[in-house]
């Protein structure tokens, strides 16, 4: 994986500040109003669930562990071997499963007996984050692999022109593809997002109703879907970062702090996606006096108001490049100076008020599996005790362990690939006929 932070001569910010400064009102006009003929039926609620058809449950088996055959698909899948057999042959046909004849066993005789592995270098998919500050575009294989990943300030301005400007970038990243098959888009996003449609309110942004899905289907001519960030983020756990499937009945609560903080929860295999968006946990209830905030736990534990309390204690400058959470965390860790030592009780503080937090949610849910992620969590490991020791003094349910996220720092990432991932893993030769209808009306 290469991730680039975008310079100013990187050609996909370029290009952005060249469609800000040229054509911006054209631009603005085409975002506002996408074509309702050619983003009509493009718009695609995101499958972030264990699939159960027959097609996804052979692809699912297949996916996981390597080249295999079919009969040790029809174990792990419970399907009839004529089932097995009828699928892998839609998935050959589909391009998406190949044949190992290489690896077959010595003195086996006919094609049921050759191992099939998934077909992923003729394909991608394209995950967008939008995220408050930045957004990272991600370009995922098959087997849920990140291939590559750009990041760049999310635009700022009117919506229709931030749409605008991130279309822009999204379809110049995707045109540096030309060995692989573009699939799908999925865009994962803060805010209320209708799944249905692909509009988004998101407060922090300025947007409301902001046609994103319908940009995004009009510019780059692919099936889009959109889902709130931190249910795409507990997706991606779900999907690409079990060992092993949930049982049908378990629960799962996924708690994510960075510039913001949310939850998610998973059902049964299925994250839970409630019709009028997520719930919220920025104003729960937290006590600071060293990072001070309102009172509630956003506005105590993210990173702008660590780097508040740290530039009032004059840790980090006051403005510029040092004035980060990059400089704070590496000042933690340059021994036993002053401002070390102050950098690390802030960054202990937001350990021990976010570890309360995530105890008064795991007592009011009593989920079967604790996970927490985004980098107020992982970006300082040497803060998960103090996080668990806080979990542990709050909580009144019997112990549990906490489990840290399975993709670290790149969980943004994670989670918009699973959302342009989630509808080819539920429905497979669906999916492909979707992506090659699309692109053949976009033509």
């Amino acid at each position: 994986m290469r991730t680039v932070a975008l310079s100013s001569r990187d050609p996909l910010r370029s290009s952005t500040h060249d469609a800000a400064r040229v054509g911006t009102h054209d631009a603005a006009r085409v975002a506002a109003r996408p074509h309702p003929l050619r983003t009509r039926h493009h718009i695609v609620a995101p499958s972030l669930r264990i699939p159960d058809a027959a097609a996804a449950s052979v692809f699912a088996a297949v996916r996981q562990r390597g080249a295999i055959g079919r009969d040790v698909i029809a174990q792990v899948t419970n399907l009839s071997i004529a089932t097995v057999n009828r699928q892998v042959t839609a998935l050959l046909d589909a391009g998406i499963l190949r044949e190992r004849a290489d690896l077959a066993v010595s003195g086996a005789i006919g094609r049921p007996r050759v191992p099939v592995e998934v077909h992923h270098e003729p394909f991608l998919t394209l995950g967008i984050h939008i995220g408050a500050r930045t957004t990272n575009i991600v370009a995922t294989d098959l087997l849920g692999r990140t291939l590559d990943a750009v990041e760049t300030p999310t635009p700022r301005g009117g919506q229709a022109a931030a749409l605008a400007s991130l279309a822009g970038s999204a379809r110049r990243y995707l045109s540096r593809w030309h060995r692989r098959r573009p699939l799908w888009i999925g865009v994962a996003i803060g805010g209320v997002v209708d799944s249905g449609t692909g509009h988004v309110d998101h407060s922090r942004l300025g947007w409301t109703q902001a046609p994103v899905g319908p940009v995004l289907a009009e510019a780059l001519g692919l099936p889009v879907s959109v889902a709130s960030h931190v249910d795409a983020m507990a997706g991606a756990e779900l999907l690409l970062g079990l060992r092993r499937t949930p049982a049908q009945a378990s629960s799962s609560l996924y708690v994510y702090a960075r510039e913001t903080v949310g939850f998610a929860l998973v059902i049964g295999g299925r994250v839970h996606s409630p019709i009028s968006g997520p719930g919220t946990i920025a104003a729960l209830p937290v006590t600071s006096e060293l990072l001070g905030g309102s009172g509630q736990l956003e506005s105590t534990v993210s990173d702008e108001a660590v780097l508040a309390a740290a530039r009032k204690r004059g840790i980090v400058p006051g403005s510029g490049p040092g004035a980060s959470m990059t400089t704070l965390l590496r000042t933690a860790r340059q021994g036993d100076t002053p401002a070390a030592v102050g950098a690390r009780e802030l960054l202990a503080e937001r350990a021990r008020v976010l570890g309360g937090a995530v105890a008064l949610l795991r007592d009011m849910l009593n989920p079967d599996d604790l996970v927490v992620g985004g980098q107020a969590f992982t970006e300082y490991p040497e803060g998960m005790e103090l996080v668990e020791a806080a979990f542990a003094g709050r909580s009144v349910l019997p112990g549990r362990d906490i489990r840290v996220t399975a993709f670290g720092n790149r969980v943004q990432e994670a989670g918009a690939g699973i959302v342009s991932l989630g509808g080819l893993y539920a429905d497979p030769i669906g999916a492909l006929r979707r992506a090659q209808n699309r692109r053949e009306a976009a033509v």
